[in-house]
């Protein structure tokens, strides 16, 4: 009993003294970097920001730092971003880094609903008009309005709608970060842009910093104002944990680009006008499947305009008409011609970095119209050759009789000696020529030749 006691007695010990130990170590300073590296926003970067910050709120990050290099992006998924920022528990810092680097567009709101803003060196922020954020607005027709009426007329009813429910959110969201909201307004309804010293001097940013190790010193001490409470920074020795986005996460934002999009529409074309052509493989009908499936997931992250699809595959139409009736290949030119304006039109908004660069389209289209009219000519020939083998190559063919048929004998017939039996059971003389007229079974039915109407026994296959 004495020695259950004292051996209760060290155990009780030892886990006092590995607590109290413990307890006196300091915990780990970890500010989490995620790298937005001009990256269109769409709702994979979204996601990744959003699953960021919660894990750092779990694993209670210092805070994060979004180093942030982006042309703009969707106004969906901007919203999301802000709201995740907004609503954080771990402060969150934009760093538009490194230099050369721009907070455009959908950017500006980014940075403007951060905790802490900082710049590096040149760089710059701006150009926040609704029209680069996934917005293309239309303008009406009127009656008794010419066209260049319209023309003159930048706005309409339904672009002031957006303009004007956008410059309240900047406006509302500038109001909350204690930033300069006259700038924000700006930024939307006339697409400003301002360098770093700048944006310090108007109050769009509070720090300008060379690196991420000069901007955690010059976070240190800085008081942050969360939805839940105000933390002091305390990032004096703290660790960088730059945050890797999954496997899946990294494959779906690679896909979520325009120009991944549309080669990934052409390989799917492609890849089903190979199975159709060639029927039997197998492979390039799935693969074309699968690309044309991954490529309409990609294009609902996009403003697409459906007439540029309608277009791709009218030129796809054309194609398979010429290889029919052959034009001389005026339909080749109409075809090329649909394919590069559906290409250039695939993207509904003015925004450059939605569009596919001609100097892209233009070596992608010329390819695909020469694959595609090639494959397609190559099947339709195929197809409207004359059989050659088997019993169908046998039908209409000159054989020679080595045996009397009375009505029954033997002939030759491509290199082999048939059975055959002659039509209408009439007799037929030893080494004349006659016609095969009918196969039954292993039996060929034959007709006296006449002079004309012959494919020729070349005595062989």
């Amino acid at each position: 009993m004495k020695k259950i006691s004292f051996f209760l007695s060290i155990i009780f010990i030892c886990s006092a003294i590995s607590i109290f130990v413990s307890a006196d170590q300091p915990k780990a300073k970890i500010i989490d970097v995620i790298k937005i590296d001009n990256y269109i926003i769409n709702p994979v970067i979204a996601k990744i920001i959003s699953n960021s910050i919660q894990k750092a709120e779990e694993k209670k990050s210092i805070c994060v730092v979004l180093q942030l290099d982006t042309p703009g992006g969707l106004l969906e998924s901007t919203r999301n971003i802000v709201k995740d920022i907004l609503n954080s528990k771990t402060p969150v810092v934009v760093y538009i880094s490194p230099s050369g680097s721009r907070a455009g567009s959908a950017g500006v709101f980014i940075t403007y609903a951060s905790h802490i803003a900082a710049m590096a060196p040149s760089t710059n922020i701006g150009a926040a008009h609704p029209v680069g954020i996934g917005f293309t607005p239309k303008l009406p027709k009127k009656e008794g309005m010419e066209s260049k009426e319209r023309e003159e007329k930048p706005t309409d009813i339904m672009s002031d709608k957006i303009i004007n429910d956008t410059v309240a959110w900047i406006k509302s969201i500038a109001e909350s970060r204690n930033r300069n909201i006259k700038w924000a307004e700006d930024a939307v309804r006339k697409s400003v842009s301002i360098t770093e010293v700048e944006a310090l001097k108007k109050k769009v940013i509070e720090i300008i910093a060379v690196d991420l190790e000069d901007l955690v010193k010059k976070l240190n001490g800085r008081r942050v104002k969360t939805i839940y409470e105000t933390i002091t920074l305390d990032t004096k020795d703290a660790s960088l944990n730059f945050i890797v986005p999954s496997r899946q996460e990294r494959i779906l934002n690679s896909i979520a680009h325009p120009f991944v999009a549309y080669i990934l529409l052409m390989l799917g074309i492609m890849g089903l006008i190979f199975e159709f052509t060639s029927p039997g493989i197998g492979f390039p009908g799935i693969a074309g499947l699968i690309c044309l499936l991954v490529a309409f997931f990609a294009f609902q992250l996009f403003p697409v305009n459906y007439l540029g699809i309608v277009l791709i595959i009218l030129a796809f139409v054309l194609f398979i008409a010429e290889a029919l009736t052959p034009t001389f290949g005026l339909l080749i030119l109409g075809g090329l011609a649909s394919l590069i304006f559906g290409s250039l039109l695939l993207m509904k908004t003015p925004h450059p970095f939605f569009h596919v660069s001609l100097t892209y389209i233009l070596p992608v289209v010329l390819a695909t119209a020469g694959i595609s009219v090639f494959l397609i000519g190559n099947a339709i020939k195929t197809h409207r050759k004359k059989v050659m083998t088997g019993k169908e190559g046998l039908l209409n063919c000159e054989a020679t009789t080595i045996t009397k048929l009375n009505p029954e004998g033997k002939v030759f017939c491509h290199g082999e000696i048939w059975n055959a039996s002659s039509l209408d059971n009439k007799k037929i003389d030893k080494k004349q020529k006659v016609k095969v007229v009918e196969i039954k079974g292993l039996k060929l039915i034959v007709s006296k030749a006449q002079t004309y109407g012959l494919r020729q026994n070349v005595g062989g296959r």
